[in-house]
C-alpha cells in the first residue's frame, strides 16, 4: 500500500473516504448537540402554566373520531380543518376557557363516495351547518396532569352538553417556534342520535368515540 513518509494513506481514494469519515463523525456530534440544546424543556405540572391566551398550532392537531361497525371494528375517520383558542390562569382553572370551531367539510375518510353521503342532509348536513362549535363552560382539574372539560357542543344546529377528559402532556418555551408550547390529549364520547344523527340508530352504535391531539401557542400581547 503506497504510503507518504509520515505513514499517512496517500491513495486519493483512501484518503477522500477518509475525509467523508471524518466530516459524517463531526457531523453526527453536531446534530446529537443541536437536538440536546433545542428540545424543549418538558414541565407537566397544570400549576406551574403561566397564565396567557393561547391559539392552536393547526400544524400539530389531530381531531378523530371512532364508531364501531356492525361490533366488527371501530370505524375511524379525522377532521382535517379546525381552530381552536386557550385562555386562563392556573392559579384560577374555573376561570379558564377553551372553545374550538371544526370545518365539517373537512372530514376525512378512507372512502372519498361515502365521506361524501355524511356530508349529506341524513348525517352531518354540512351544506346547513358547515361548523360544529364547542365552547367550555367549567374547567375542573382532576390531578396535577389532568382535568374534565365540560361544555357546549353545537352539532348539526342542536347544542348539547359534553364532557371531555383531558391529560396535560407538558408546557415548555420551545426554541424552534420561538414561543411557549402547551400540549394536551384529549377524549370524549357524545351520543350522536343526540344530535339529530340517528341515521341506522339501532344497527350502529350511537356513540362515538372524540379523540383529540394538541398543542397550543401563546400569543404575543399585541
Amino acid at each position: 500500500m503506497d504510503r507518504g513518509d509520515k505513514g499517512q494513506l496517500s491513495h486519493p481514494i483512501l484518503q477522500a473516504g477518509a475525509a467523508f469519515a471524518l466530516a459524517a463523525f463531526f457531523l453526527a456530534g453536531c446534530s446529537s448537540v443541536a437536538g440536546a440544546l433545542l428540545a424543549p424543556r418538558i414541565d407537566a405540572a397544570a400549576s406551574r402554566l403561566a397564565p396567557g391566551d393561547f391559539t392552536l398550532d393547526t400544524k400539530h392537531a389531530a381531531l378523530l373520531f371512532r364508531i364501531n361497525h356492525l361490533g366488527f371494528s371501530d370505524y375511524a375517520g379525522r377532521f382535517d380543518r379546525f381552530e381552536a383558542s386557550l385562555s386562563g390562569d392556573a392559579a384560577n382553572p374555573a376561570g379558564a376557557r377553551v372553545e374550538a370551531i371544526i370545518d365539517m367539510s373537512s372530514l376525512n375518510i378512507a372512502n372519498p363516495e361515502f365521506a361524501a353521503e355524511l356530508m349529506g342532509p341524513a348525517w352531518f348536513d354540512a351544506a346547513a351547518h358547515p361548523q360544529a362549535v364547542f365552547k367550555s363552560t367549567t374547567i375542573e382539574l382532576t390531578s396535577q396532569t389532568t382535568a374534565e372539560i365540560t361544555g357546549d357542543l353545537t352539532l348539526k344546529g342542536i347544542t348539547r352538553p359534553i364532557t371531555l377528559t383531558a391529560k396535560l402532556n407538558g408546557s415548555a418555551y420551545d426554541p424552534l417556534r420561538r414561543a411557549d408550547v402547551i400540549g394536551f390529549s384529549a377524549e370524549a364520547e357524545i351520543n350522536r342520535s343526540g344530535f339529530g344523527i340517528d341515521r341506522f340508530s339501532g344497527l350502529l352504535t350511537d356513540t362515538v368515540r372524540i379523540e383529540i391531539e394538541a398543542e397550543f401557542i401563546r400569543q404575543k400581547p399585541g
